[in-house]
């Protein structure tokens, strides 16, 4: 009924910004006196200097620590089990996730086994996920070296199943990080592509947030806002990473994401690349979910006509005349970006693949698709698919 207005609003993390910020962990209190630290299995955690800053923080706070070192940049189910066994063998009683949002994705799927036991795929809901109720996780500290899932400040993670090649989405009240530490100073060293395809992903979740049917007030202002300083920032960010301004605008942007997720939620674009990652675990989140970006929003611009013109308001500072006005500045930004050019071919997706990629993302998308501004037949996701491929 029209004018009737309910929303709740719950984010316990407390949040600390700001550039130089992981050198002052040590005067946060800290959930327990042994931490898991998990980390990407790549060098850079090491090779930047961001684990030892770390540890001697913990250190300094007369926390113990052994460190995960083996997550992937699309995590699987077998990684965080590893992690979880490392975990117990250790007594640790909280985990930290540094890193991009995988590792911390991957932390928090090892905060909920360690603490519920049993296998992890067992506590995921949809697909061949077991959805057994998650009551409750070792308490988990997020501290991101990129900016784009907003996962340090929200209760999802992703993680793929590589036996059932499912990349599916987990979620709990428990999850939230009881803290975070977002130092724009850690994402300098973060490559021009890689600044995009994570600026975008913090894009999407705003502005799919926005056009979603779970969207509440504070989730607009949240998302408004993110979509604003992306299309100013991100460019900035990308083509001089050194930035530290424009870093900070970006990494504050994909908190506000990350708070859009926590508080509205995304729609089908999101299944829909985790469709494509997970039969294709080289493509970058953030690559797939720009390739299918244009013909997707494309798809609803007449379904929410006015949230289309109002983000396209807040991204160009201009009043906007059509929906389509989003998609322009969209492709300006992608532009500006330099990722304007990418096609899902790049990573071998073929068009013989769009109804298996069609028919995996329904499987595992479930309600998410009752999110949509409105049903999404088969056929025109089949049709996004191909648009995308090229």
């Amino acid at each position: 009924m029209r004018g009737i207005m309910k929303f709740g609003l719950n984010i316990p993390t407390r949040l600390v910004f700001g550039a130089g910020e992981l050198k002052n962990l040590y005067k946060q209190p800290l959930p327990g006196k042994k931490a898991l630290i998990v980390i990407s299995a790549g060098a850079s955690m090491k090779r930047l200097g961001y684990l030892d800053c770390l540890i001697e923080q913990l250190n300094k706070a007369d926390v113990a620590s052994v460190v995960f070192d083996k997550v992937a940049p699309n995590p699987t189910k077998s990684q965080v089990m590893e992690g979880t066994q490392m975990c117990l063998d250790n007594a640790c009683d909280f985990i930290i996730g540094l890193g991009g949002g995988s590792s911390i994705d991957a932390a928090k799927a090892i905060a909920i086994t360690a603490h519920e036991g049993g296998d992890f795929w067992q506590y995921v809901k949809g697909g061949t996920g077991g959805g057994k109720p998650i009551t409750g996780a070792l308490p988990l500290v997020a501290i991101p070296t990129t900016a784009g899932t907003g996962t340090e400040i929200d209760l999802w993670g992703v993680v793929t199943n590589e036996d059932t090649q499912e990349k599916m989405g987990f979620g709990s009240s428990h999850i939230f990080p009881v803290l975070a530490i977002v130092d724009p100073e850690l994402m300098v060293s973060v490559p021009p592509l890689y600044t995009a395809y994570q600026g975008f992903d913090a894009f999407f979740h705003a502005a799919e947030g926005y056009i979603s049917k779970a969207h509440t007030p504070i989730s607009d202002l949240y998302a408004l806002e993110a979509v604003r300083l992306l299309y100013k920032y991100l460019p900035v960010a990308v083509n001089d990473g050194n930035n530290l301004w424009a870093r900070t605008k970006v990494a504050w942007a994909s908190t506000l994401a990350g708070m859009v997720e926590s508080t509205s939620c995304c729609t089908s674009e999101h299944t829909m690349e985790h469709a494509l990652s997970a039969l294709h675990p080289d493509l970058p989140h953030g690559a797939g979910l720009i390739a299918l970006s244009n013909a997707y929003f494309k798809a609803f611009k007449n379904d929410a006509m006015k949230r289309f013109m109002k983000m396209a308001d807040k991204m160009t500072q201009a009043k906007s005349a059509r929906p389509g006005d989003f998609l322009d500045a969209l492709a300006i930004m992608q532009r500006e970006c330099k990722v304007d050019n990418i096609k899902l071919s790049d990573w071998g997706v073929t068009p013989a693949e769009a109804e298996q990629l069609t028919d995996k993302a329904i499987a595992m998308g479930g309600k998410i698709f009752d999110l949509d501004p409105r049903f999404l037949p088969r056929e025109e996701m089949i049709g996004i698919y191909l648009d995308s491929i090229k």
